[in-house]
């Protein structure tokens, strides 16, 4: 167990936050987490528009933050908030490219002013190229990375198929990696540096393994990337007796094995079936194998079953439930909300104290 110490890991360091929405908060939310002063800007009259869009996901990314309302338009509220940037180590911006530039507040105004600071900036599809005016929102930046190709159910057509917006957290934790070795960067050069952080560009680094899994498999065509991506043996969710699902994951042969020995697969258990490349041929009568035999037990006992014989599953547990499952209770990970609970940053880290950073702020609850 990692036993708190008197500094946070960012302890001492002061972000100056523009971003809007989920990716930009997402990201500062960690840093605040690690123990960062976030100093969130937010436009008059409203702040940011996540507030009006939902507040409960505002509050699960903006807790404890400061708020201040400005109007950057107004030249003497501009000045102030340079004053403040004089001090600040890290800027995170999430406008369209070219908006900081007319408001003299991009990276290469400030690079005089501010030499020391890290330049954040969050867009769609980044700084430069024929789309960075673009606007779109994540299963845009999906599409354009090649990921709703090769997203859906097998055999139909592409689908937002994941219940989270990848793109968004994806960009939001290369924002997150890139910015904290850009802090220790400084450490030896003195000088911060602007990330231009584009979500489509991270999501595309995502597909590099899907990429490399195409090549060897000689999939040229979307009809033979999705198969590969999408069909698989012995391995989705499975509707068990008493309506629950479980998830089971028995790619490698070892695994199948045991899978084997757990439930009656015939005619897949024998030895013509061994291997994961048999098995892919007859994924979708595997599965269907499965299904059959899981359709038979409740998901409790079909679980403890697999779990005996050492097989990849777990239960499909749904987002209310979260908080009451023991291996995320037992290791802490909630704080209580007023409706959902929220989670805690996952890892544990010295000086990271659970549940010390209080609600999001008020809109504008700080002074300039």
């Amino acid at each position: 167990m990692t036993v708190p110490s008197a500094r946070p890991p960012l302890d001492g360091i002061t972000v100056v936050d523009f971003s809007e929405l989920l990716p930009g908060p997402f990201f500062t939310q960690s840093l605040a987490e690690m123990g960062a002063r976030v100093i969130k800007i937010e436009r008059p009259p409203f702040g940011d528009n996540a507030r009006r869009l939902g507040m409960g996901a505002f509050e699960a990314v903006n807790r404890g933050k400061q708020s201040l309302l400005v109007d950057l338009k107004d030249e003497a509220q501009r000045r102030k908030v340079r004053d403040l940037l004089a001090t600040a180590d890290v800027l995170v911006e999430s406008y369209r490219p070219g908006v900081m530039a007319r408001l003299g507040l991009d990276a290469a105004s400030l690079r005089e002013t501010c030499p020391r600071l890290v330049y954040v900036s969050l867009s769609g599809y980044g700084q430069t190229g024929p789309w960075a005016d673009l606007p779109g929102h994540d299963i845009n930046y999906l599409a354009a990375a090649g990921v709703l190709a090769v997203s859906g159910a097998p055999g139909g057509g592409p689908a937002q198929s994941f219940g989270l917006p990848v793109a968004d957290l994806c960009g939001a934790m290369y924002a997150l990696s890139s910015t904290l070795a850009a802090i220790l960067q400084r450490e030896g050069t003195g000088l911060g540096q602007h990330l231009d952080v584009s979500l489509a560009d991270c999501a595309l680094h995502w597909m590099n393994p899907r990429l490399g899994a195409y090549r060897e498999a000689g999939a040229s065509s979307l009809e033979a990337q999705r198969e590969t991506t999408l069909v698989k043996a012995a391995y989705g969710a499975f509707r068990c007796r008493d309506g629950r699902y479980l998830s089971v994951a028995a790619l490698e042969d070892h695994f199948w094995k045991r899978l084997c020995a757990a439930l009656d697969l015939a005619p897949f258990g024998d030895e013509a079936h061994g291997s994961h490349k048999a098995r892919k041929l007859a994924a979708e009568a595997i599965n269907r194998r499965i299904a059959e035999v899981l359709e038979g037990m409740d998901a409790d006992d079909a679980f403890e079953l697999l779990r005996r014989h050492d097989v990849p599953v777990a239960p499909v547990v749904e987002p209310t439930q979260l908080a009451a499952l023991p291996q995320f209770a037992l290791r802490g990970k909630f704080e209580q909300g007023a409706v959902m609970p929220t989670v805690r940053y996952p890892v544990p880290m010295s000086g990271v104290v659970a549940g010390g950073l209080g609600a999001a702020p008020a809109l504008g609850s700080n002074l300039v």
